[in-house]
């Protein structure tokens, strides 16, 4: 029997993001690629590319769109606040020393000359909320220094005298010693000094990034504001380390199913330049050998490999390389990974579980190091890869190009945090409706939602996408297209595509779904009286327990067909089953009585470690699954009938839970993992009287309740937000982590984990959130109470056979799976005539027992032989 061994991870340096974290499943190392910097001097070459929406390497631009390379100059081609521009690869040190910086700069914003709080320059010393230069370059605020818009040089809130004009260029030059800055400003032709301002801070211990910023407080923002060139960095105090470069390539992400391996490689918008090549290569034989070329994508710069009848039995060191024609010649960009050996003869497969990313944390570097101490074989992300607030600056909706490059922004943090997750395993994400710029999405098969009265609730509340579906097909494109093909991939309305598909690896199939994409806007389908807004009644009379039947769509016609054809399939060497989906089949989540909308949960008070908080009560969130009933109730039927736990994102407060239809427990489990980053401190804590059961050694909050549209659902575990004591509290109070699912095909048992993510596993073997890990038998995924078994199938002369159960009186399937043991008593739920099919993957034959009937006395015994 192959079981996992544990193997100690190697830590990851602050400012290395993209060195290998750990041993991973199957991970080979590659030879090392060779950094272009090793000295601290640094200096910007833009004169070499060409015109493109995108800075450079070396570069992060705040926002990604306001920076552009043209003629050979870094433009701010926005006119507002705080604009910025960091360099990456060097940094001011924690050492003493002097230093010297100096670019070019030509105002090009008549309308911001003689306007006083207008500026542009350097912003030095910067720094973010963690000691992270990553940190420093989204958030980092600093000494700014240069010349206003009054044409007087500036160090923090000193302001020199001598007035300069703003209609030529000009070269400033600040150069610091000890605690003392000197601020020049040269006539950039001849070099004449023009200005000069001296600064001295007592005690000035300069470290951080150093930036160009513009900053230019104007109503009318269209026009750019300034161009650099000549960007200069140099002195002893200056650390530099090329490996912080980003991009060109700025991840990769894959999946590995039935020999075919799709691979996307995340771009920068260099899809412009002409001539540039892309390639997928191996290391195979001592050298790199190329399988495949691709172009990225205009929009969403993501370009896309597939490698048909990969050989999946050992690691493979991948790289892509992206050769760039530059002005002074080819310049060649790598990124590299492993594509693992697929855990096909393990026992235990470990499937990594992460979702609800908001930016408290970034660049969440404890994340990747202590998940991957768990030597994860999959990582999946089940959504809100990020939220509208990430990287600040809120979202731009158009025009297409921009907004395009406004989601980019905030989808390259989310890899700049979480690549090396899934740079040595594949993984599969799903986006969820902050991803489009929804607080809610009730996608009504993909119908418009117009945005005439706005941009929230109301357009919200109509169903459909606000946001273009150009935009949206560019969002699932750069997300969904390393999954495997979809099921059915005929667009909805709108042209918007679609990714539903199944998964098979290592032995587990999942059932991959888009819950938001069919699902019926509350407010189109429930009565006007109800008063719905975002999802949740306003009028405290209306009962929506009362309206099961209504006429709503869950899931659609065409995800249901999908889970009804998984629930049968087999086939690919599928021994157990999973469904991810965004979110769950019902409302674990309670709010103060009374309560008609969710807005107050970040408000909430965090309650101390043994408190169980009293006064609130289950919500309607109709976001949530629990919501239409009816739809829910008819997906958990076709989901246990394989026997499928159900692993989910978007709640925002992590839980485990086994579902109920007819009665308690009679469906599957569902974990609900926790945020990575918690916006919504979701919690519940359910009213609880002296008829109430907890599980036996469990809080009052487990055991059996209905929620809020009347759902049953057997809470076994809840990690809500308590005192932690850990700084941030913003953070770590919220129940903020990640989940573990482990497969244990020999046993056909599930273990659930769930860890804070400031949790060293190694260090706090036992430092799970309360009430984990929680460890199931596959056969609870469908514990509905049996009415008795049928004959028993020897199954000795089987390999892993396949055993399917049909009434035959309603034709209907009762449930399909995979079973190791040699003998086997299938249970049924009624006295009724059933069918039972027995055979292997790749057999011509099948074996076929039909009539049926209960076997009361359990003695009866059918024997499968291929060879009759």
């Amino acid at each position: 029997m192959k079981r996992r061994h544990a193997v100690k991870a190697i830590a990851l340096g602050s400012v290395t993001p993209h060195l290998l974290l750990g041993s991973t499943a199957g991970f080979v190392p590659a030879p090392k690629v060779k950094s272009n910097i090793a000295s601290s001097n640094f200096a910007s070459q833009w004169q070499q590319w060409p015109d493109m929406p995108w800075v450079g390497p070396e570069y992060w631009g705040n926002r990604l769109q306001d920076w552009e390379i043209r003629q050979g100059r870094a433009v701010c081609v926005i006119s507002d606040k705080n604009r910025s521009l960091h360099c990456l690869t060097h940094q001011m040190g924690s050492g003493s020393g002097n230093f010297s910086l100096q670019v070019s700069m030509e105002w090009l914003n008549a309308a911001g000359k003689g306007i006083q709080e207008a500026y542009a320059g350097f912003r030095l010393a910067a720094k973010g909320k963690f000691e992270d230069y990553r940190s420093a370059a989204v958030f980092g605020q600093g000494l700014d220094a240069g010349i206003n818009g009054q044409g007087y040089l500036f160090i923090g809130e000193k302001t020199g005298s001598q007035q300069l004009s703003l209609d030529a260029e000009i070269t400033l030059k600040l150069e610091g010693v000890g605690n003392e800055l000197q601020l020049k400003a040269q006539h950039s032709e001849n070099g004449k000094l023009l200005a000069m301002l001296t600064y001295t801070q007592p005690k000035a211990t300069w470290e951080g990034n150093l930036a160009l910023v513009s900053h230019f407080p104007l109503e009318n923002t269209g026009s750019p504001s300034v161009a650099f060139s000549g960007w200069q960095i140099s002195g002893d105090k200056i650390s530099a380390d090329g490996a912080q470069a980003f991009g060109p390539i700025c991840f990769a992400q894959y999946t590995l199913h039935d020999g075919t391996l799709k691979l996307a490689a995340q771009l920068t918008p260099v899809d412009g330049i002409s001539g540039l090549q892309l390639s997928l290569q191996v290391w195979q034989n001592g050298q790199w050998e190329t399988l495949q070329e691709a172009m990225p994508d205009p929009l969403g710069r993501v370009a896309h490999f597939r490698q048909e009848h990969w050989q999946a039995e050992k690691a493979t060191p991948y790289r892509v390389k992206l050769d760039l024609p530059l002005k002074t010649g080819n310049s060649s960009y790598y990124y590299t990974g492993t594509i693992a050996k697929e855990p096909t003869d393990m026992d235990q497969v470990k499937m990594a579980v992460f979702s609800c990313n908001a930016d408290y944390g970034f660049p969440d570097q404890e994340v990747s190091i202590h998940s991957l101490k768990h030597q994860p074989d999959l990582a999946v992300f089940l959504g809100d890869q990020f939220y509208e607030s990430t990287g600040g600056f809120g979202i731009q909706t158009a025009p297409l190009e921009k907004s395009s490059l406004d989601y980019l922004r905030k989808w390259y943090m989310f890899g700049w945090s979480y690549r090396e997750i899934f740079r040595h395993i594949p993984s599969a994400f799903i986006p969820d409706d902050h991803d489009v710029y929804h607080g809610n999405v009730w996608g009504e098969a993909g119908k418009n939602a117009p945005t005439d009265e706005g941009w929230g609730y109301v357009a919200q509340d109509q169903g459909g996408y606000k946001m273009p579906p150009e935009w949206v097909n560019m969002v699932q494109l750069t997300q969904t297209g390393h999954l495997p093909d979809p099921f059915d991939p005929t667009p909805v309305k709108q042209g918007i595509g679609t990714y539903y598909t199944d998964w098979v690896y290592g032995g587990v199939s999942f059932a991959i779904l888009e819950d938001r994409k069919f699902k019926s806007a509350p407010k189109n389908v429930l009565p006007e009286e109800a008063m719905v807004t975002n999802g949740f009644i306003q009028n405290r009379e209306f009962d929506i327990k009362a309206h099961y039947d209504v006429d709503a769509q869950l899931l659609g016609e065409r995800q249901l067909k999908f889970l009804e054809h998984w629930s049968t399939d087999w086939s690919k060497g599928a021994e157990m089953k999973a469904v991810l989906s965004q979110t769950n089949f019902c409302t674990v989540a309670t709010l103060p009585e009374g309560s008609i909308i969710d807005s107050i949960v970040p408000r909430l008070p965090i309650p101390e470690p043994g408190v169980y908080v009293t006064g609130d009560a289950p919500t309607t969130d109709m976001d949530s699954n629990g919501w239409p009933q009816k739809g829910r109730d008819e997906a958990l039927r076709i989901i246990r009938k394989a026997f499928a736990l159900h692993v989910a994102g978007d709640q925002h407060l992590a839980s485990v839970v086994h579902y109920g239809v007819d009665e308690f427990g009679d469906a599957g489990y569902a974990f609900a993992g926790p945020a990575l980053n918690n916006l919504f401190p979701r919690r519940w804590w359910p009213p609880v009287g002296d008829q109430h059961e907890g599980l036996p050694g469990k809080p009052a909050y487990t055991g059996n309740f209905h929620d809020g549209f009347g759902n049953k659902m057997t809470v076994h575990a809840v990690a809500n937000p308590r005192k932690t004591g850990q700084e941030p509290a913003l953070i770590h109070d919220r129940s903020t982590g990640y989940g573990l699912v482990t497969f244990d095909k020999a046993q056909k048992k599930i273990n659930l984990e769930c860890w804070p993510r400031y949790v060293d596993p190694e260090k706090q073997p036992d430092g799970q959130f309360e009430g984990w890990p929680v460890t199931i038998a596959q056969e609870d995924n469908f514990a509905k109470a049996s009415a008795g078994t049928l004959p028993a199938l020897d199954l000795k002369n089987c390999h892993n056979p396949i055993i399917e159960v049909v009434d035959e009186e309603s034709g209907e399937l009762v449930y399909a799976l995979r079973v190791r043991e040699k003998t086997f008593r299938p249970k049924v739920f009624k006295d009724s005539k059933y069918q039972v099919k027995v055979w292997e993957d790749g057999q011509d034959r099948a074996q076929l027992f039909q009539g049926l009937a209960l076997d009361l006395n359990q003695k009866d015994t059918l024997f499968v032989n291929y060879q009759v």
